[in-house]
């Protein structure tokens, strides 16, 4: 190809590179925790074999030649010969990375050339031929160890006693099979039938949210023999093979499987996968398993369909932010247009505004989705890097996500992912004790981090939440009186949230030997001022011995909504009717006082009020008026109540929303500000932080 051609397509294939590896990222976490899983190891192969047809195409030797190594190491896991471990992912990951840094050395005009790899090639040379001298695989001779837990040893145990045998059932669905979890669940509640259930693998509740490709593991405590075992489970429907084996009782009471397989395919299945795959099956060895080979070929069908119907195009974000400005002034030309006819009464204008009012309001929605990409983006990227710190602190963690289909805006999503990662590295180092600690205090070995993310009112609230020792705010005092930041006796009048705000100082950290993980006091500060360049919020709590969370607050900082405008004193505000659960008109005398808070009774329940000219410091005369207008608002996770008391509802419109300056974006309870059809401007008001 030459470099008029190679230029031509570069851009589609770092495009393509990019969604290559976080696909492969993906894999190799699946590939640890799901070890059997041959149609997640047949995936990986599928990507790598990929990535290294498009790296060899574009001239980018180095690339090609270390997914070529990978793929060597994937092909013994691939054809049963080794059982992928730990070791291999942390060789693949290392693998990823150098992917990943050639992807943006050639992005930023370099060559993958300038990446070593001679290291990592070594590695997986000398990985692959230490399997082929021993292999350890499911299709090997030699016998496999299965962990048990002390519960299922007691149940083989008891097991033994009764005289019963214990089969391992390897169990593969067919490719189109839409209901795994039902199938799995009826293979299941057979073999418990006829005899005693050990365990799954994946486990049940694994098996219940499908969360495995085509293939599961049954052991299973019984007098029948295999044969039975293996008629009952192929008579499920969607059942495609099923693999029984024997396994024999170890001198510690656990199991090891041995080396004799009785497989029970269907000859009806088998000429229907071998004329739907035969392409793919040619690449299979042959000592490798039916059902391995049959999961080898699977990725082709839906990659097919998924090829077929993909109708994409890559658009530069520039172009967005040009489009969405554009749609902007659209909409505050259209509201002037509407105002304008109102104000001159020309009917003739009322159909071609509606109908202008409906195609704009048809680009409008369209083009801000189009910036709308989901928090997964980001979140994707999380796993992979709490199992490599876990690894290297020697802790173990769980990592729970919550709400990666809430959406932002791509420019913010770009900036967020730095922020996320100190925030992960903070939790993980400073916030979770060892396993030994944590047993210590009665706390469960494995810490768990939740990561959170939803939408309240005019922004996003992203949450890193742990369940560790909580922030010391004795030792921050300590620290920060030890720097000079505050006095001994500052420090004695300090409440503990105050104390917790020192955290946030430049430089501050109370960690005294600095590591390549922290220590460095580049952490919590970095993290606050990359979320308030964004016009965002950030906030600390902690407590101590239960853990701590981050909340980061992040605004739309463009978009186009529909709003009430609301009149308080002489000033028009707006609110977005996202947040606006009803308007009324409430009476004077209908509010109480309850410790100094007004409220009323709304349907009999109670409705905490609250003057938005006093929030807002706008002077008003309220002299003998009876009634009042009050907004009612949903606010916080629990979406509570709140009604705002106001002068006037002045009507419904749709609004650009525009960022305010650095010098009033830290104004309380204001979002952004807007241009009104008559021109003038508006502030928009947040619900939430009033």
């Amino acid at each position: 190809m030459t470099n008029m051609d190679m230029s031509q397509y570069l851009g589609a294939f770092l495009d393509e590179a990019t969604d290559q590896l976080k696909n492969l990222n993906e894999l190799l976490l699946a590939a640890e925790q799901n070890q059997r899983d041959m149609g997640i190891i047949n995936e990986i192969f599928r990507v790598a074999h990929t990535f290294k047809g498009m790296s060899a195409t574009m001239g980018f030797d180095r690339m090609a030649a270390l997914t070529h190594a990978m793929e060597d190491l994937l092909g013994l896991a691939r054809s049963g010969e080794h059982l992928i471990n730990s070791d291999d992912v942390d060789l693949l990951f290392k693998c990823l990375d150098s992917l990943t840094e050639m992807v943006d050395t050639i992005r930023g005009g370099g060559s993958d050339k300038t990446v070593e790899t001679e290291g990592l090639l070594e590695g997986l040379h000398r990985r692959v031929h230490k399997i082929e001298e021993h292999p350890d695989g499911t299709g090997g001779t030699e016998s496999e160890s299965l962990e048990l837990t002390p519960q299922e040893r007691e149940w083989v145990q008891e097991a033994k006693v009764q005289g019963m045998s214990v089969f391992e059932l390897h169990v593969t669905l067919d490719s189109y099979c839409l209901l795994k979890a039902a199938r799995s669940y009826m293979v299941v509640t057979r073999m418990g039938e006829l005899g005693e259930l050990i365990k799954t693998q994946p486990g049940v509740e694994d098996l219940e949210r499908e969360a495995f490709n085509q293939e599961f593991w049954v052991y299973v405590a019984t007098h029948e023999t295999p044969e039975k075992l293996q008629t009952v489970a192929a008579g499920i429907s969607e059942v495609k093979s099923v693999e029984v084996r024997p396994v024999a009782f170890d001198d510690r009471g656990g199991l090891s499987i041995e080396a004799m397989t009785i497989t029970l395919e269907s000859e009806e299945e088998e000429e229907d996968v071998a004329e739907r795959e035969a392409p793919e099956a040619a690449e299979v060895k042959s000592g490798q398993p039916a059902a391995a080979a049959a999961s080898a070929a699977a990725p082709s069908a839906p990659a097919a369909a998924a090829k077929k119907s993909s109708r994409t195009v890559r658009v530069d974000i520039g172009r967005l932010d040009k489009l969405m400005n554009l749609v902007g002034e659209l909409v505050i030309g259209r509201a002037r247009i509407e105002r304008l006819a109102l104000e001159a009464r020309i009917k003739a204008f009322d159909e071609p505004l509606s109908q202008l009012g409906r195609i704009s309001g048809e680009i409008q929605e369209l083009v801000t989705k189009l910036r709308m990409v989901p928090v997964s983006m980001v979140f994707d990227r999380l796993p992979r890097l709490v199992r490599d710190l876990s690894r290297q602190m020697g802790k173990e963690v769980k990592l729970e996500v919550e709400g990666r289909e809430t959406e932002l805006d791509r420019t913010v999503i770009d900036e967020i992912g730095d922020p996320m990662v100190h925030l992960l590295r903070n939790s993980l180092d400073h916030g979770l004790e060892s396993p030994e600690v944590r047993e210590k205090n009665g706390k469960p070995r494995e810490g768990t981090i939740t990561v959170a993310a939803y939408q309240e009112g005019n922004g996003v609230i992203i949450e890193v939440q742990d369940d560790g020792k909580g922030i010391d705010t004795a030792k921050v005092r300590a620290k920060a009186v030890e720097r000079g930041i505050v006095s001994a006796e500052q420090a004695q009048l300090m409440t503990d949230e105050e104390a917790i705000r020192l955290i946030l100082l430049p430089g501050f950290s109370t960690v005294d030997v600095v590591t390549d993980l922290s220590g460095r006091g580049v952490g919590m500060d970095a993290v606050k001022n990359k979320v308030e360049s964004l016009g965002g919020q950030f906030q600390v709590y902690s407590k101590a011995g239960e853990g701590t969370r981050v909340q980061v607050r992040l605004p739309l900082t463009l978009a186009i909504v529909l709003a009430l405008l609301i009149r308080v004193g002489e000033e028009t505000y707006a609110i977005s009717l996202e947040n606006v659960e009803e308007t009324l008109l409430v009476q004077k005398k209908e509010i109480k006082y309850v410790h100094g808070t007004p409220v009323t009774t709304v349907r009999g329940e109670i409705l905490s009020l609250s003057d938005l000219a006093g929030i807002l410091s706008t002077e008003v005369d309220r002299e003998g008026i009876e009634e009042h207008p009050v907004v009612v608002v949903r606010v916080g996770r629990d979406r509570s109540r709140i009604g705002f008391i106001v002068d006037d509802f002045v009507g419904q419109q749709e609004i650009v929303i525009k960022p305010l300056g650095k010098l009033l974006q830290k104004v309380k309870g204001v979002a952004g500000a807007t241009i009104l059809g008559d021109g003038n401007v508006a502030l928009i008001l947040d619900a939430a932080s009033l």
